[in-house]
């Protein structure tokens, strides 16, 4: 090893010279462990032949390469006055620079008119890091070298003033020996980082531009006789039945005298063995495996291969685990199969990110990742748009979650602006010149990630157009591995690059262009690599995709955009934390709040998307009606058997009774079974709801036993919903301004000066603060700002805010009274709308709200009547579509019943203020105080969509931050006949859908009962 090290002069000129990306950096190889003994290995303990140097370095911050401190890798040089820094860690976030959020275009754009490979030199921040270290007492007349697991964008590194080497690529490990140039007692390391490198042109994704060492660092030794290498191969026959397992291993240091190869099952029993040959340093192991347990994402079996190397004295030196995972992935006529069957991917892409360290995640937070996915049925994950750190693989391994590995480019600036495809100075192109560099990072991840069987797909990486280079890319993952297919988006733009991806492959393709394209016979199977923007309040619309599943054999899933939000804690000026995004850092240029699209918040909790995404995600399909429940099983490999199902009875949101079936249903079938009711259950009038539930039978490593993973609902009406009279005497007072209408403890008062019912007070407590009015906005959501809705329907914003009554009349019944309001509004002549309101003895009022539509006018986000009553009414129980807000194009994983939470809880987490909490399909709710006093809205006839915030809609409109919203003085009750969907196809234009749109020029009516509590 030490022969290979090339005595170079480091200069700063590399950062921007394409030949330049790696100087005396080792080859890339996979991401095994290696142990002295069995039992270490078997115990998968830590390695002791490594040697962490994460924590506190000495650290000096740079604005530019000018004002570096240049020497100070020199051993002489004192950096005892420096600050420090934490490692792993992004240097912007530890309180050096800031964070900038770009999208597509580049960070330098606007600031430095340049063109690859050229970079910036007046702003290129620099990192200078200083760790001091003594060899461990077990690495001592040891070769050892150095692992920096990540590191953005380009580093040198000096020991003991000597050059060690260089590196870019940010995501994936860079290896040095630091033998030659180690010393006796403390040793100083050195590694100047840089944020601005050619490799800054290949790194264009969308994400926050940070840099540093934001993996782990660590000292690593290696035995006389070191596995410097290992590929496995599982196979599998045609039948599946027949395994075989080949194992490739690179060979350093001294002879073996023997190499023993051991397969153990998931129990730990023996399950073949065999002795390879060294031959001239390497050796190739091949074993039998008759009838293998199949790794899937249902079902992540896993067998263990332990390689044992032994000197020429017979001592055992090195003991190498390795999970083995048998699969076979393959195209077959057309449709990609997974172990003989078509697999369809619910996947998301996902970012490593934290709030509070960027991409300097943990264990802890990537094992509540993939617990999150698996109990969500997420199956698979595209790895956007970079290798992740190696720990990720081995949960998906061990999970059970497919993966798109990815690897580490993305131009999206050198050929799409402003939404434009403009390639004239696209890279890597058809540009020879970029070819090594964009290769190295091909094979980095290749090389490291190759024995992973929960990795599918390599992917040439994301949105950087198309051309020979990346060609190329395919051609080399092909030719070293075909055991996986090939992925690449981009060629969609450039048609003469087909060839590069094995499949077609598109961002955000709506429906119908989907279908249009399954339906005149393509080539190639079809996967949405990115869809569903999920953008704030968004993933309306998403059945319309996965609807497809079953539809077409060659739509094979997709991948929503995307799982976690990318924002980072911040303190407004009053010390109070909040979630930022794109410029809250004074950043510029700046895409804002783009970068906040997952279904879980920033802070790993979950968002109310992922409500919808599980439902639509799951394998099992089940479909109740009265008398029992047809079970679709789309799994591909798992029994319903072995989950318990649970099926019940609710009258009005009641639980009546529950039980459970056994339901055995074999993968890709279906069957039905009966449910047992007592005798005469469902006599009694009114509104029953069937449950159905798939439950885990037994604890998982992602869930414990009861745990839900599929459900389904069936609602049936028993006799007709009747309003009952009610008895008693009214009083109408009708003053000059004022009608009141008066029952034995309570009043109801209508204003005719301000046009409306001013005031419904129940012994004593008012319950209007505001009085009710027409509403036809809601507070813009990210996807109604891409669409523009503030242009295109803000005359709807103008008529929610002012309007004239023109008519109001009144009509003395024998049980009721009835006032009408008749409004007009400036907009357009024609509109008008008209609530009445008729007050029964007992003190409640029904409300009946109608809207005469016009022509030519845009769509109305919301149809409603909204009014305030004072905050301490904050207490909500719910007979709804729910529990988590819904609306009419993301309310199938909704269930109706009776669920309660509070006003607060409504103003959904959401890093840009925007409309939230609704839920669609009302019968009834209940605001009361605490005390348990309040007022029921119950639905009529008609099921009502209603929300109750601590802010209206103009408030929520106004504000782009949480922070910037006041102090909650009221309950803003909306009762609404219909909201608009939400929509979620892109964040950028893309419409609602039709059927969930309220059109101008149509008619409209609702009606609800106010009654007291």
């Amino acid at each position: 090893m030490i022969s290979k090290i090339m005595k170079t002069v480091p200069t700063i000129n590399w950062l921007s010279d394409l030949k330049v990306f790696a100087i005396n950096r080792l080859p890339a190889h996979s991401d095994h462990c290696y142990y002295e003994s069995m039992e270490e290995a078997r115990s998968a303990v830590s390695m002791k032949m490594s040697h962490e140097l994460n924590g506190n370095w000495k650290f000096c911050y740079s604005l530019n390469p000018d004002n570096r401190p240049k020497d100070f890798y020199r051993s002489e040089f004192n950096c005892s006055g420096w600050g420090d820094i934490s490692v792993p860690g992004h240097i912007q976030l530890q309180g050096y620079g800031k964070p900038q959020y770009v999208n597509t275009m580049y960070p330098w754009d606007g600031h430095n008119e340049i063109r690859p490979p050229e970079i910036p030199t007046d702003h290129n921040p620099v990192g200078s890091y200083v760790k001091f270290f003594n060899v461990p007492a077990n690495m001592q007349n040891k070769p050892v070298f150095i692992s920096f697991q990540g590191v953005e964008s380009a580093f040198y590194v000096w020991l003991n003033g000597e050059f060690v080497g260089y590196s870019e690529d940010s995501f994936t490990p860079a290896e040095f020996e630091l033998t030659p140039y180690l010393t006796e007692g403390e040793n100083k390391l050195a590694v100047e980082v840089y944020q601005r490198s050619t490799g800054s042109w290949l790194e264009d994704q969308d994400f926050w531009r940070f840099s540093g060492i934001f993996r782990d660092v660590y000292l690593y030794t290696v035995p006389e006789i070191h596995v410097s290498d290992l590929h496995v191969h599982p196979q599998l026959d045609s039948t599946f039945t027949k395994g075989t397992l080949k194992a490739d291993l690179k060979l350093q240091g001294l002879p073996a005298s023997k190499i023993t190869a051991i397969l153990v099952d998931a129990k730990g029993d023996l399950v073949a063995s065999t002795n390879g040959d060294e031959n001239g340093g390497n050796c190739s192991i091949s074993m039998t495996v008759d009838s293998p347990v199949l790794w899937s994402a249902e079902s992540p079996y896993l067998y263990k291969l332990y390689l044992q190397l032994y000197n020429e004295t017979g001592s055992l030196v090195e003991v190498v685990p390795q999970n083995v995972g048998f699969r076979r992935f393959e195209l077959v006529d057309k449709i990609m199969f997974l172990n003989g069957e078509r697999i369809v991917f619910k996947g998301v892409n996902r970012h490593e990110f934290n709030p509070r360290r960027g991409r300097a995640i943990t264990k802890e937070d990537m094992l509540w990742d993939i617990k999150t996915m698996k109990r969500h049925n997420i199956n698979a994950v595209r790895t956007s748009h970079y290798p992740n750190q190696s720990y990720w693989y081995e949960l998906c391994d061990e999970y059970g979650v497919y993966v798109i590995d990815e690897m580490n480019l993305e131009t999206h600036g050198s050929w799409q602006k402003m939404g434009a495809v403009e390639p004239s100075w696209n890279i890597p192109g058809n540009k020879v010149e970029w070819e090594d560099i964009v290769m190295d990072r091909a094979i980095s991840m290749v090389e490291r990630d190759k024995n992973h069987p929960s990795i599918l797909i390599w992917s040439c990486g994301n949105e950087s157009y198309a051309g020979e280079v990346i060609l190329n890319v395919s051609k080399y993952f092909k030719k070293v591995d075909s055991s996986r297919l090939v992925h690449y988006e981009g060629v969609f733009h450039n048609r003469d690059y087909n060839d590069t991806s094995d499949m077609e492959s598109r961002m955000y393709a709506k429906p119908t262009d989907i279908e249009k394209y399954l339906t005149e016979n393509p080539d190639t199977p079809y996967i949405s690599c990115e869809y569903m923007h999920a953008m704030g309040n968004s993933l309306g619309g998403m059945y319309k995709y996965t609807d497809l599943e079953q539809k077409y054999p060659m739509y094979q899933g997709g991948f929503i955009w995307d799982y976690i939000d990318q924002s980072i804690y911040k303190k407004d000026r009053y010390g109070t934390e909040y979630l930022s995004y794109g410029g809250d850092f004074d950043d510029r240029p700046t895409d804002y709040g783009f970068c906040t699209n997952g279904i879980v918040y920033a802070n790993r909790e979950l968002s109310p998307k992922m409500q919808e995404v599980k439902f639509l995600y799951q394998n099992f399909k089940l479909i109740p009606d009265q008398t029992g429940v047809i079970v679709k099983n789309e799994s591909l490999f798992s029994n319903a058997a072995d989950y318990v199902l649970e099926y019940s009875l609710f009258l009005e949101g009641k639980e009546l009774y529950r039980d459970t079936l056994v339901t055995a249903v074999e993968p890709q079938s279906m069957g039905r079974f009966e449910f047992t009711w007592p005798v005469n259950i469902a006599d009694i009038t009114g509104e029953y709801s069937v449950q159905t539930s798939l439950k885990l039978k037994e604890n998982t490593l992602w869930s414990v036993a009861g745990y839900e993973v599929a459900f389904g609902q069936f609602v049936y009406q028993v006799g007709s919903r009747e309003i009952v009279p009610t008895q008693g005497e009214l009083r109408v007072a009708r003053g000059d301004v004022n009608i009141g209408v008066h029952g034995r403890d309570f009043t109801v008062m209508f204003s005719k000066g301000v046009g409306s019912l001013v005031s419904i007070n129940f012994a004593g407590r008012e319950m209007i603060a505001l009085p009710p009015a027409p509403l036809f906005w809601r507070a813009t959501t990210d996807n109604d700002r891409g669409f523009s809705q503030s242009f295109h329907s803000g005359l709807w914003y103008t008529a929610s805010l002012a309007r004239k009554c023109v008519d109001i009349q009144v009509e003395e019944k024998e049980r009721e009274v009835d006032l009408s309001f008749t409004y007009k509004f400036s907009i357009n002549n024609d509109v008008e709308v008209r609530t009445v309101y008729t007050v029964y003895p007992d003190g409640s009022v029904r409300v009946k709200s109608e809207y005469k539509g016009a022509e030519n006018l845009p769509q109305l986000p919301i149809f409603a009547v909204s009014f305030k009553v004072p905050a301490d009414y904050d207490q909500l129980e719910w007979y709804a579509m729910g529990p988590e807000e819904n609306y009419s194009d993301r309310n199938m994983g909704a269930r109706l019943g009776i669920f309660k939470n509070q006003v607060s809880d409504n103003l959904s987490g959401y890093v840009m203020p925007q409309e939230s909490g609704n839920r669609t399909g009302v019968r009834r709710v209940s605001l009361t105080n605490r005390d348990g006093y309040g007022i029921r809205i119950s639905s009529v006839s008609e099921s009502l969509e209603c929300n109750f915030s601590p802010y209206t809609a103009f408030e929520l409109e106004s504000a782009r931050h949480v922070y910037e919203l006041p102090n909650a003085h009221y309950t803003v009750v909306t009762v609404a006949g219909r909201q608009m969907g939400i929509g979620g196809d892109d964040s950028w234009g893309a419409p609602v859908h039709d059927e969930h749109l309220i059109r101008a020029d149509q008619d409209m009516e609702f009606e609800f009962i106010i009654q007291r509590i």
